[in-house]
């Protein structure tokens, strides 16, 4: 067997016969390359480019070279393996083929209970874990069902092998033309006590005995039941009458403007500064973007690889393809998570950006999930941006929408209940699986959500859907509802997620090193006596939320008619290295905005027209999302 981080080996002896029981071709090459690449993340961040020397390589050359033009995807049978499915989706990309991996994320047991039930039949051709012995090579899946499980209960061991605990052949399913059988095999012990066997199983001898097809494949429901239950909640309210476009006049351009704090850096109203006679030409505006990005980025010591989160807000859906197009080439592997919807600007301009960046001390302190496959888990993100960015315990998350993660498309016929049920199933799958990866105990501490709809009649519905999905959070995090101009691909509702591992990082001088500890987060609405949290007035109202855990303060701050905001805004502006100012109101006639003006001339912000904005309890002029950065003491 070929010590290999990348392909399992064992079991090659028959796999012309698993070729063969399928009616399919059978390509393959000698293994040159070795595991040179053995990280997280595979590639450059910068680029998209090979490993040279890598076993990964050796995939990519042969799929290359195939002479089968018909070939439009790879699949993966990874159920928890990140190593195996990141490198396969590069090979992918790369080769513009699509990677499948229906497994993922499963749960075990069930997947498990699910391939038996299926008629799956698959032998144990490889044992290695605790438990396990060479008299278990030859039986079944069926068979072993119950030691799996019994091993899981007392050691944590892998009930799919997951862990490298078995390797097995498949000698039947549903897809086979053909059943294998096994006529004459050979076990052989390579090491180990008895208690600690490394084994597998020499096939010596098989035959094909042809069968009757049947093809009967189980698929997951779409929804788990929590998601189902906000499904149902959504359905029960009716959505009121479609907004009206707001013609709201332009206001004053902002130069782009960065801060640095700690470690965290952000750049706010990126725009192009010149964009007369571009009318045809908006793969020129994004790049001028990115190097007005870049500049800003390099007064630091960063560059684009650093950014863990980019705001895109577009002027047309049209253009997100030609946009995306010239996008992707600025990032390599793990690009930063992005949340993208198209905006009422202000003509002619068709592009801003802003973003969050992260100096991390070791690239370990940044981790990116980016899942490229198709499966039944959540949707893949086949382009320029990551599921999630983990940065110093902070949870960067792409906005989500309501696809159906197997098939990439939204519900048909159109259910707004079924995509915001979706995309909140979507988030949470994705920080379940950011803490799996990290393999530590955090329960996660959701900061704020933006609920993009593509209509503010929508609200009624997605509050509903948020108080469902909220339900038990005491007190609940923040949700702003802002109604923009288009999602991408003509979604209802889009989810875009910040949230926190609840752990902090200190350095224990007794042991002399580094410590994960749980911080608990801090609801403020009234910091000090000067500090106001809620303002009403004749003319206007406005509330001030904020949750701070570790050095990471979200805030938000929402605002109607008129009212004096110095109080307010003295507070939440402190340490702000990013705003956002979402606004469905003219800002030049609105005082309340006339008096944070001055303010937020020297904190990086960028605007955001709206065509309504809401929380949960009422709708507001406008809106200003602040991510901050506390000092240690």
């Amino acid at each position: 067997e070929l010590d290999s981080y990348m392909y399992q080996t064992v079991g090659q002896d028959a796999i012309e016969f698993v070729a063969a029981a399928l009616e399919l071709p059978l390509i393959r090459q000698v293994i040159s390359g070795t595991a040179v690449e053995q990280g997280s993340e595979y590639g450059n961040r910068s680029t998209l480019g090979s490993v040279l020397g890598d076993e990964t390589e050796d995939l990519f050359q042969l799929l290359s070279t195939t002479r089968f033009p018909d070939i439009e995807a790879v699949s993966v049978g990874a159920i928890l393996s990140n190593y195996q499915r990141v490198r396969v989706e590069h090979v992918c990309r790369r080769l513009s083929l699509t990677p499948l991996c229906y497994l993922w994320q499963r749960d075990q047991a069930e997947l498990m209970s699910e391939m038996v039930e299926s008629g799956v039949e698959a032998v144990l051709i490889k044992v290695a874990g605790i438990g396990l012995t060479d008299k278990h090579l030859g039986l079944s899946l069926r068979q072993m069902q119950p030691t799996f499980l019994k091993l899981n209960s007392l050691y944590g061991s892998h009930i799919c092998g997951e862990g490298g605990e078995y390797e097995t052949l498949t000698l039947d399913c549903p897809i086979y033309k053909s059943k294998i059988v096994l006529v004459e095999v050979e076990p052989v012990v390579l090491s180990g006590a008895s208690s600690d066997i490394v084994a597998y199983l020499r096939i010596k001898r098989v035959i094909l005995e042809r069968k009757d097809a049947n093809v009967e494949c189980f698929i997951p429901s779409m929804l788990d039941e929590p998601y189902s239950l906000i499904q149902a909640e959504i359905t029960q309210i009716s959505p009121t009458t479609p907004s009206a476009m707001l013609a709201l006049s332009p206001p004053r351009w902002r130069k782009p403007i960065s801060r640095r704090l700690g470690r965290w850096v952000g750049v706010c109203a990126v725009e192009p500064p010149s964009i007369e006679g571009s009318a045809d030409n908006v793969e020129e505006e994004v790049i001028t973007c990115f190097r007005i990005l870049k500049d800003e980025l390099s007064l630091y010591g960063l560059d684009l690889y650093h950014v863990s989160h980019i705001n895109l807000s577009i002027s047309a859906m049209e253009l997100f393809a030609r946009i995306n197009t010239v996008y992707a080439t600025m990032f390599g592997v793990s690009p930063p998570t992005r949340a993208c919807v198209a905006v009422d600007l202000p003509p002619p301009l068709r592009i801003r950006l802003d973003c969050i960046a992260y100096a991390e001390a070791a690239p370990q302190d940044r981790r990116s999930l980016h899942v490229q496959s198709i499966s039944y888990w959540a949707p893949a993100n086949i382009g320029p941006y990551s599921q999630s960015i983990s940065a110093a315990n902070e949870i960067f998350i792409s906005g989500q929408i309501g696809l159906i993660p197997a098939s990439m498309q939204y519900p048909s016929p159109p259910s707004l209940a079924t995509e915001t049920a979706l995309a909140f199933q979507h988030v949470d799958r994705i920080v379940s699986c950011v803490r799996t990866n990290s393999g530590k105990d955090w329960g996660g501490v959701p900061q704020c959500a933006i609920l993009w709809t593509a209509d503010a009649a929508y609200f009624p519905a997605v509050r509903a859907g948020w108080q469902c999905y909220t339900k038990g959070n005491d007190p609940k995090p923040l949700g702003l509802l802002v109604a923009c101009k288009t999602i991408p691909k003509g979604g209802m509702v889009e989810v875009q997620m910040l949230t926190h591992t609840g752990m902090a990082t200190v350095f224990d001088e007794d042991m002399g090193v580094n410590q994960d500890v749980k911080v608990g987060p801090s609801y403020d609405q009234r910091k000090s006596a000067d500090l106001l949290s809620r303002l009403t007035t004749d003319t206007g109202e406005a509330v001030w939320w904020t949750v701070e855990v570790g050095e990471i303060r979200v805030g938000v701050l929402v605002a109607r008619g008129d009212v004096g905001l110095q109080q307010i805004a003295k507070g939440a502006l402190s340490n702000a290295i990013s705003v956002r100012l979402f606004y469905a109101v003219e800002l030049a006639e609105n005082q309340s905005y006339l008096e944070l003006e001055e303010q937020l001339e020297c904190i990086p912000t960028s605007l955001v027209p709206c065509r309504a904005i809401g929380t949960m309890e009422a709708d507001w002029n406008f809106a200003l999302v602040v991510f901050s950065v506390q000092e240690k003491e």
